[in-house]
Protein backbone atom coordinates (compact mmCIF):
# COMPACT_ATOMS: atom_id res chain seq x y z
CA UNK A 1 0.00 0.00 0.00
CA UNK A 2 1.55 3.20 -1.19
CA UNK A 3 0.67 6.66 0.10
CA UNK A 4 1.29 10.81 -0.16
CA UNK A 5 3.23 12.95 2.03
CA UNK A 6 2.38 16.54 1.68
CA UNK A 7 3.20 19.56 2.90
CA UNK A 8 0.85 23.05 2.93
CA UNK A 9 1.91 26.47 2.40
CA UNK A 10 0.01 29.54 2.21
CA UNK A 11 0.47 32.42 -0.50
CA UNK A 12 -1.50 35.48 -1.37
CA UNK A 13 -2.74 36.21 -4.73
CA UNK A 14 -4.07 39.23 -6.08
CA UNK A 15 -5.67 41.31 -8.96
CA UNK A 16 -7.58 44.09 -10.09
CA UNK A 17 -9.36 41.44 -12.47
CA UNK A 18 -11.15 38.87 -10.47
CA UNK A 19 -10.84 36.66 -7.49
CA UNK A 20 -10.36 33.71 -10.38
CA UNK A 21 -7.44 35.92 -11.65
CA UNK A 22 -6.12 36.41 -8.18
CA UNK A 23 -6.15 32.36 -7.81
CA UNK A 24 -5.01 32.08 -10.63
CA UNK A 25 -2.06 34.49 -10.37
CA UNK A 26 -0.80 33.15 -7.39
CA UNK A 27 -0.53 29.55 -8.67
CA UNK A 28 1.34 30.49 -11.75
CA UNK A 29 3.72 32.24 -9.80
CA UNK A 30 4.24 29.26 -7.26
CA UNK A 31 4.42 26.99 -9.83
CA UNK A 32 7.88 28.41 -11.42
CA UNK A 33 9.96 27.66 -8.19
CA UNK A 34 8.13 24.53 -6.71
CA UNK A 35 7.35 21.27 -7.71
CA UNK A 36 4.59 19.07 -7.30
CA UNK A 37 1.45 21.32 -6.94
CA UNK A 38 -1.65 19.40 -6.28
CA UNK A 39 -4.37 21.45 -4.24
CA UNK A 40 -5.71 24.10 -3.17
CA UNK A 41 -7.87 25.72 -1.11
CA UNK A 42 -9.33 28.77 -0.29
CA UNK A 43 -9.27 30.48 3.23
CA UNK A 44 -9.53 34.38 2.50
CA UNK A 45 -11.41 36.36 0.02
CA UNK A 46 -11.10 40.40 0.61
CA UNK A 47 -10.58 43.52 -1.57
CA UNK A 48 -10.46 47.75 -2.06
CA UNK A 49 -13.71 49.51 -2.77
CA UNK A 50 -13.14 52.54 -4.70
CA UNK A 51 -15.64 55.23 -5.23
CA UNK A 52 -18.43 52.47 -4.60
CA UNK A 53 -16.53 49.91 -7.16
CA UNK A 54 -14.23 46.56 -6.24
CA UNK A 55 -11.00 47.75 -6.95
CA UNK A 56 -9.10 45.43 -6.29
CA UNK A 57 -9.32 41.32 -4.93
CA UNK A 58 -7.12 39.32 -2.93
CA UNK A 59 -7.38 35.52 -2.07
CA UNK A 60 -5.59 33.72 0.88
CA UNK A 61 -4.76 30.44 0.27
CA UNK A 62 -3.14 27.15 0.72
CA UNK A 63 -1.84 25.26 -1.76
CA UNK A 64 -0.57 21.45 -1.29
CA UNK A 65 2.39 19.44 -2.43
CA UNK A 66 3.36 15.99 -2.93
CA UNK A 67 7.17 15.59 -0.62
CA UNK A 68 7.56 12.25 -2.46
CA UNK A 69 8.23 11.75 -5.50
Amino acid sequence: MSGHVYKKIELIGSSTASVTDAIEAAISRASKTMRNLDWFEVDQIRGQIVNGEVAHYQVVMKVGFRLDD
